[in-house]
């Protein structure tokens, strides 16, 4: 059996935009119909949404099969919490609060065998428990690691954050930019869509790729022209609230009327 081969990772060198969604609802049948939406990839969050390692693995399995990557986002920027989600079959990782190129070095080397890393070595289902062929050989090329830059002191060290060995791209995490920038809850406020346009430019000078979520199409437009390519556009959490309020709202005194 061949490793899987990361579609995501490989989709960052080419041309064109990678569109994405962002899965919060932590249920493999909400997963399963994401994966089969048509995005390039799904971002499984962990860090702002009640996911564990059981929950991700029944959203990774739900997705398999599916042509869609999966992205899963560690609750912090932790080897330990990589390494179990590396051996439950993800291969790319969203570090959030990164801020430096030490902790960017170190993420990196949570993700790869040792002597390049510090990854454990087991052969769970990210080996296909022990039925893929060199997996130990082949799974450090396989790994991508992505960086959420989304405080002052990460923008201030953004180039060098994006140069390090090993990034395989940076994520501008609006919201928590802007709140660090004064306007919380706030993502549109002119002053940060201008900083994370900036943060976009540095990241692909340094010969990066560079990433955001924008739930408003125009502004994800904005940051998709600014150079942004891979770019998340819907939060499934979101969704459900609008749709399901807007619903209720279109019956909701209709029997009075009547």
């Amino acid at each position: 059996m061949e490793i899987p081969k990361n579609e995501f990772k490989r989709r960052l060198g080419e041309p064109g935009v990678q569109y994405g969604m962002w899965v919060s609802l932590a249920d493999p049948v909400a997963a399963e119909i994401t994966a089969s939406a048509g995005f390039d990839w799904m971002m499984i969050d962990a860090e702002h949404s009640p996911n564990d390692l059981r929950t991700l693995l029944s959203q990774l399995q739900a997705a398999f099969g599916y042509p869609v990557s999966p992205v899963i986002r560690p609750p912090r920027g932790d080897s330990v919490v990589i390494k179990q989600y590396l051996d439950i079959g993800a291969q790319t990782v969203l570090i959030p609060m990164v801020e430096t190129a030490e902790q960017a070095a170190e993420m990196v080397a949570a993700t790869r065998y040792p002597p390049a890393g510090i990854r454990g070595v087991a052969t769970a289902r990210g080996a296909r428990w022990g039925r893929v062929d060199d997996y130990f050989k082949h799974a450090n090329d396989e790994m991508c690691v992505l960086v959420q830059i989304e405080t002052i002191k990460g923008v201030s060290n953004l180039m060098e954050i994006a140069l390090t060995n090993g990034v395989d791209g940076v994520f501008i995490g609006p919201s928590d930019l802007g709140a660090a920038l004064g306007h919380l809850g706030d993502p549109t406020n002119p002053e940060v869509i201008e900083a994370v346009k900036e943060s976009i430019a540095a990241v692909r000078a340094a010969g990066k790729p560079a990433g955001v979520l924008s739930v408003n199409p125009d502004l994800a437009r904005t940051f998709r022209d600014a150079g942004a390519n891979f770019v998340a556009v819907g939060v499934d959490t979101q969704m459900l609230a609008k749709h399901t309020q807007s619903l209720a709202a279109s019956y909701i005194g209709e029997t009075e009327k009547n």
